[in-house]
């Protein structure tokens, strides 16, 4: 998430401009195709398409709606290629604008489902036999956060009704993936092999692919190229420092890369140092907690913090998380101090 002046013009960054019918080949065998979003002030979803001899890849297409069904079925069209020649279908994360037309494709085409080992849902009842339990995200969305307060209610500011929300489980799909895929996995797409790169931060199962021939690298939200993905404070741990090691897993991975292929956004060069620009995002962000608190000199909720990283246009339950995930960074590395009071969770500057 950034912090934008209310005192100045907010520019429309490359993630939120809508989509179009442009289709442009990105990569040796990949198309990039847009689908529509209007979720979280986003304002597109890539679609790309991985083409060889079996047919196509699709990797995340986008929302469970029509709209975005719709659109699958024409940006397929424009390149001739018919529902039945879908083979796979990579989602690259559990969110609902990656993999919520998995299950449609795979219905109308045979498709196979490919994530990461860990690729779960939270209203998902049945746990996959695969997944540790040290890897589950412990917190839904309508749980009590860990800070305490209300129960968070992520959708509201995007113009959802909450009793709508109460039944996401069942308005939403459930994706059950064939494929997934561990660390260091390979699978083999456009006619050649792509190595599954395992990167928490965003989520705890976000997925990026690498082809180390062509240089090409898939990166989900996990690298954008103008905004930061949003890092949750709900997994109860130091969400922060595994965003970081993630970012510097990929960064690894700079001097073969020649594009990364992001999730939304167009393609881009300069792995390092987008990487680079990110880490320096989030340690912005630190300073300004710390500054704040040591100003305050007195224990502050994470709703007063949040006022001091986030503007007040961005307030609300992901802030929130966010500005939770950078205190608790703080606390384990020695800078913040916690407790609790009324049952909610304050800092002060230790």
């Amino acid at each position: 998430m950034e912090f934008v002046s209310d005192e100045a013009p907010r520019p429309t960054k490359q993630e939120q401009v809508p989509a179009t019918d442009v289709v442009e080949e990105v990569a040796p065998g990949i198309l990039r195709t847009q689908l529509p979003v209007d979720f979280t002030g986003l304002g597109h979803v890539n679609m790309y398409v991985l083409e060889d001899d079996r047919g196509v890849a699709v990797v995340d297409p986008g929302l469970p709606d029509k709209n975005s069904w719709k659109a699958i079925q024409q940006r397929l069209g424009q390149i001739g290629v018919p529902l039945k020649r879908v083979h796979t279908v990579v989602v690259t994360h559990s969110h609902p604008d990656h993999y919520g037309g998995a299950r449609r494709l795979r219905a109308e085409s045979g498709a196979q489902v490919v994530t990461d080992r860990r690729f779960h849902l939270w209203w998902d009842p049945t746990e996959p036999v695969d997944l540790d339990p040290e890897d589950m995200i412990q917190v839904s969305p309508f749980s009590t956060p860990p800070w305490g307060g209300e129960a968070q209610r992520p959708m509201l500011r995007q113009g959802f009704r909450w009793h709508l929300v109460r039944r996401l489980p069942r308005l939403m799909p459930t994706v059950r993936p064939d494929v997934r895929l561990a660390d260091a996995q390979t699978i083999h797409l456009a006619g050649r092999e792509w190595v599954a790169v395992h990167t928490p931060g965003h989520t705890h199962d976000h997925l990026c692919l690498f082809d180390p021939v062509e240089g090409v690298l898939l990166s989900g939200d996990h690298v954008l190229p103008t905004i930061t993905p949003h890092i949750s404070g709900l997994a109860h741990s130091d969400a922060l420092t595994t965003y970081f090691s993630s970012l510097d897993k990929v960064a690894a991975l700079s001097e073969v890369t020649k594009v990364v292929l992001p999730a939304h956004g167009r393609p881009f060069t300069g792995l390092a140092e987008r990487v680079a620009a990110i880490h320096h995002h989030h340690e912005d962000r630190l300073e300004l907690l710390r500054r704040a608190l040591d100003a305050l000199d007195r224990p502050a909720t994470v709703k007063e913090m949040s006022l001091h990283i986030f503007s007040p246009r961005a307030q609300g339950p992901m802030a929130d998380s966010e500005t939770y995930a950078h205190l608790e960074h703080l606390r384990r590395e020695g800078d913040v101090d916690r407790l609790e009071r009324h049952g909610l969770m304050h800092y002060v500057a230790a």
